[in-house]
């Protein structure tokens, strides 16, 4: 039977029979919009949903094998963690956002763009440095050895490298590892933990990816970044610098630093914004979803949903990552999941 067929007979179900839905204004309460979303999100490899309304745990489905206590690789979910460590390290005085990076790499002195780039810029990826290969993170030196193909603020490329680049910065402004940063100041304080986090050759974590965590860990994130830095009353990130977070790039109005924007955008921004931006952009044009909606996305559809407005932190997690690299995706869309969790309407 066809998936939307499917769905409309179970939304009748709930419903007593009415076929359809009159609902306008997003009810993130609502557990029967709960069971739609879930319903379409297992139809499509779904392993993991998880949605919280102001810190409480609403609703929680593990379908297809999955349960609370699987660990789940985030693929490209991964690289938003990179977002909220700038800002924390900003906070402490160990960079700022607007900072030439040959400041550190001081092996860019002296060539024409790379000289130029600043860490807003490589976290944009906006930097000219090309993203690379989304399933291959480069080593760190490898990275750094990328030569910019254009100058910077003048195209969008989205891959790995920029984050493997942003890993070496980071360990040279720690003199040591970046995860044990980020596991100190941030994940530590909220309580998350993650099962494993893939390091490559040269024995450096992979930023752009490679983080295993369950669905109630990135929810401990994704609260984190709902609340505005703030984890049971006490202050972890400066708001302001956290916001920087969700300021598209001049090149990218649907890229923050390092996190996805649902928001609308013009036909004309529509060429630039990349394949993971095509998927999302259907959001642009869904009736009744937040405008403030940021999104941590991977592979294989792993998302990551925040809206403070409507208080509301989801988690989605699918198996399929090495077939979505390869170009074999399932039917998932962002727009038809939210609107039905939302709204009931698919």
């Amino acid at each position: 039977m066809h998936r939307r067929t499917v769905l409309k007979g179970l939304a009748s179900a709930l419903l007593g029979g009415s076929g359809g839905f009159a609902q306008t204004v997003p009810d993130p309460n609502n557990p029967l919009f709960h069971k739609l979303a879930a319903a379409y999100s297992a139809q499509n490899r779904g392993i993991a949903l998880l949605v919280m309304v102001d810190g409480q745990t609403v609703f929680e489905d593990y379908p297809n094998g999955g349960s609370p206590t699987r660990a789940h690789e985030l693929a490209s979910g991964t690289k938003s963690f990179c977002g909220v460590m700038a800002v924390a390290a900003a906070q402490d005085g160990l960079l700022w956002l607007e900072e030439p990076l040959a400041q550190t790499l001081t092996e860019w002195q002296g060539h024409p763009w790379r000289s130029q780039i600043n860490l807003r810029q490589l976290l944009h990826l906006t930097s000219g440095i090309p993203g690379g290969n989304l399933a291959r993170p480069p080593t760190y030196r490898a990275a750094l050895e990328t030569p910019a193909e254009a100058p910077p603020d003048t195209r969008f490329s989205y891959g790995p490298i920029p984050f493997q680049i942003f890993g070496e910065v980071m360990r040279r402004k720690l003199k040591g590892d970046p995860l044990e940063y980020l596991t100190r100041r941030i994940f530590k304080p909220i309580g998350l933990e993650y099962a494993f986090w893939r390091r490559g050759p040269d024995g450096n974590p992979h930023l752009p990816s490679g983080a295993r965590l369950t669905a109630r860990s990135w929810a401990r994130f994704g609260e984190l970044v709902r609340q505005g830095g703030v984890w049971q009353g006490q202050r972890l990130i400066d708001e302001a610098l956290l916001q920087k977070c969700f300021e598209p790039s001049k090149v990218n109005p649907l890229y923050g630093l390092t996190w996805w924007l649902g928001r609308p955008i013009s036909p004309a921004q529509r060429s630039v914004i990349g394949r993971v931006g095509q998927e999302l952009d259907t959001l642009a044009s869904t009736p009744h979803l937040p405008d403030d909606l940021v999104i941590a996305a991977g592979a294989g559809e792993q998302r990551l949903y925040v809206s403070r407005k409507l208080k509301l932190v989801v988690v989605r997690q699918a198996e399929g990552i090495v077939e979505s690299l390869a170009g074999r995706r399932t039917a998932f869309s962002d727009a038809a999941f939210l609107g039905l969790l939302l709204t009931g309407q698919g």
